[in-house]
């Protein structure tokens, strides 16, 4: 099964399911005949913007948030996207090139358009290129400087 698949299941079960752990969902997903390991799924989750949430009993249940506006990721998260892929960053004008080893580009520009940062005005990721397009009040070099920081590099 392809991932985009899984994680498409991923969040149908999270809908209609109280999900406490990614082991619990590692069971519901077999229940499916998905194999998968705790460690996919916890890619899986962290790229879906799945969050934990209080439900009615103090339980906390992984969710998906329904709107796009509300898949945020914490600055720590996409702290460890940065350093974990980019390799390198370059800038022009309103323009922000991020490289990534090959496959990984997606991740970044996920991460970067859910940490709903002002500075961004949207990204577009290919195989091992990710095009950040910077506000023009900010600027490509502030922006490539705050990835910059972010990524260790």
């Amino acid at each position: 099964m392809a991932k985009n698949q899984r994680q498409h299941r991923i969040g149908k079960i999270l809908e209609n399911n109280l999900v406490t752990s990614q082991a619990q969902l590692v069971e519901l997903l077999g229940a499916e005949g998905i194999v998968a390991t705790q460690a996919t799924v916890s890619r899986d989750l962290e790229e879906l913007g799945a969050i934990k949430v209080r439900v009615s009993g103090g339980e906390s249940v992984y969710a998906v948030p329904e709107l796009p506006k509300d898949q945020s990721v914490p600055e720590d998260h996409l702290k460890r996207v940065m350093s974990d892929w980019v390799v390198e960053i370059t800038f022009s004008s309103v323009i922000v090139l991020l490289r990534t080893p090959p496959g990984c580009a997606h991740v970044v520009a996920s991460a970067l358009d859910r940490s709903q940062m002002s500075e961004i005005i949207g990204t577009v990721g290919g195989d091992d290129t990710v095009m950040v397009i910077a506000s023009e009040k900010v600027g490509g070099q502030l922006v490539a400087d705050k990835l910059s920081r972010l990524a260790g590099l």
